[in-house]
């Protein structure tokens, strides 16, 4: 699998691609593309061209959750399989895979929607809508976790604004949250939108859905931004027994949870035109 970063806060030196505070990745797998997520803006479309790649040709759309810096980007992709159908180009009608809660009602503070700008009846007409809970095969080796359990007593105890249920206004613990795994001969890769499910919490289920142990990478948010220091220092302590090949933390997680992050297992750089390969399980 190819894993190209196309949205993060940060970008790599030398370049000269566009960062903002959301998430998007590229994935290239057994002659399939998907796309994870798509940021805030069009800035994941024009990092995308810069770097040669085709969001014509996607197999998938996926959702780590419905927060406007994960799904904002949606519009900017109707527009673009719009336009370029009117342009007599080849436009393939993608799955767009997420949470059925993903596209619920969502808001914070002062903010009346932070939610999908564009509902799930909308994005039907341009995708081919998949909304479940359970963990989905896209490929042999690639699997959409679907809704993550919470088990530890240390993640997923604050909520995050409000979110609209049977019509009544509930405390919103992000229930929607998901996240990747891909399966290589060295373990499994985890692939995080903010990880509101805990990092931790999504790591075990991971191991239970594809059926190994062992932990090659995780990339994405870790949702560990001005943690308490309990939930950072058993964060910290997982990882440390964990033993992961690396972690590419970024986005929500702050500097902070890094440098305690960096004690327990190897910390990589991350930024807007970052490439992981990893090889596939036979």
């Amino acid at each position: 699998m190819k894993l190209t970063v196309l949205v993060d806060n940060n970008t790599l030196i030398d370049r000269y691609f566009i960062g903002e505070p959301g998430v998007s990745y590229h994935l290239q797998t057994a002659g399939q593309q998907f796309l994870f997520d798509t940021g805030y803006s069009d800035a994941y479309l024009q990092n995308a061209r810069k770097m040669g790649l085709d969001l014509l040709k996607l197999d998938g759309v996926i959702l780590s959750h419905g927060h406007l810096d994960h799904t904002w980007g949606l519009p900017h992709l109707v527009r673009l399989f719009t336009e370029s159908g009117f342009e007599g180009h080849s436009v393939t009608k993608p799955r767009l895979i997420a949470h059925p809660g993903a596209f619920h009602a969502k808001s914070m503070g002062g903010l009346s929607e932070i939610n999908s700008l564009l509902p799930g009846t909308s994005l039907s007409k341009h995708f081919n809508l998949v909304l479940q809970k359970e963990p989905l095969w896209l490929t042999e080796n690639l699997v959409y976790l679907g809704e993550i359990p919470r088990r530890n007593d240390f993640e997923a105890l604050t909520p995050i604004g409000k979110v609209e249920l049977d019509g009544k206004i509930q405390e919103d613990y992000i229930q929607d949250d998901t996240a990747l795994a891909f399966k290589t001969p060295q373990g499994f890769v985890l692939i995080a939108g903010c990880a509101h499910a805990g990092i931790c919490n999504t790591i075990e289920y991971a191991k239970t859905v594809v059926g190994d142990s062992r932990v090659l990478d995780v990339i994405g948010g870790f949702h560990l931004q001005q943690a308490s220091e309990r939930q950072l220092s058993k964060t910290v302590n997982y990882m440390r027994n964990l033993q992961p090949g690396s972690l590419h933390a970024c986005h929500c997680t702050d500097l902070n949870a890094k440098i305690a992050l960096a004690s327990s297992a190897p910390l990589k750089e991350v930024g807007v035109g970052l490439v992981l390969e990893f090889p596939e399980k036979e």
